[in-house]
């Protein structure tokens, strides 16, 4: 096992990957962050360089315990006895805490659900599909609807954004949401009184995240004009324009096949190894 630390090679990294999408995607997200300033506080390992047959993204130095949203992992391998064996390096995973992984490889449920069963841990998986434009410089020009004007999400929203998540609505995400919403972009619609209606915020992984629209402000093109406009300040960065749909969410994954965004096959996974600690802490 190696942590890349030299900035060579993590662009060198970042050169491999980006001909592995759209399969590396996670991965390939959180190292073009890493080799643009490491808003993200992330650190790259592999199996070995540099002909490394698997690689893991994951926070770097201290991260809250048992906090299965922060301590997210994303998973590309090329062989999967060699992601096998990084994920059983000591030192690697902590298997006594909560922890996330997530990738778009059959092979990160398989091997965890090995290694949990041998270790007595709990799994909690979530499937989803995933969605990618390959061009989005081909988008529309976006526009807005009368009264409603593009600004953006404060510090002061972070309930407002906790409280309509599906995943939150606790201590945790409530943190989580406030770091990525203060490291990483994100697009927000304003009704005249300058408070939000739409909005896109975007993680570690580069992916699109968190996606709402106020139910009293729906079905007016909203979501439409953020996730273009999300989708092109991506572009115009250098990023990759992705992200994940729950598998019954019908609607958005119209509107994305309506804005040109191809699914992917298969699934995206988010493994949450140990979720009755995640579950249980602060």
């Amino acid at each position: 096992m190696k942590i890349l630390t030299c900035s060579a090679q993590l662009q060198q990294l970042e050169g491999i990957l980006r001909k592995s999408l759209p399969l590396a995607l996670p991965v390939f997200g959180a190292v073009l962050n890493i080799n643009r300033g490491n808003p993200g506080h992330s650190e790259v390992l592999v199996d070995k360089w540099p002909e490394f047959r698997a690689v893991l993204a994951r926070p770097s130095g201290e991260v809250p315990v048992n906090d299965g949203y922060w301590n997210t992992q994303a998973a590309f391998y090329r062989d999967l006895g060699a992601y096998r064996e990084l994920l059983e390096t000591p030192g690697c995973l902590p298997w006594d805490a909560a922890f996330t992984l997530i990738g778009l490889q059959d092979g990160l449920a398989t091997v965890s659900q090995d290694l949990a069963g041998r270790k007595g841990v709990e799994l909690d998986i979530v499937e989803y599909y995933s969605y990618w434009h390959p061009d989005p410089s081909t988008m529309p020009e976006p526009r807005p609807a009368p009264g409603v004007r593009v600004g953006s999400l404060s510090p002061s929203h972070v309930d407002l954004l906790n409280q309509t998540w599906p995943y939150g609505g606790n201590a945790r995400s409530r943190r989580f949401l406030a770091e990525i919403l203060g490291r990483f972009p994100q697009v927000c619609l304003q009704d005249g009184t300058g408070q939000p209606v739409s909005w896109v915020l975007t993680d570690h992984f580069g992916t699109g995240t968190h996606s709402y629209t106020l139910p009293e402000h729906r079905r007016r093109g909203h979501m439409q004009v953020a996730l273009t406009l999300a989708a092109q300040r991506a572009h115009a960065r250098g990023f990759p324009t992705f992200g994940h749909t729950a598998l019954g969410n019908r609607p958005m994954q119209r509107l994305q096949e309506l804005l040109g965004h191809r699914r992917l096959p298969g699934l995206c996974r988010y493994i949450l190894h140990n979720p009755g600690l995640h579950r249980d802490g602060p």
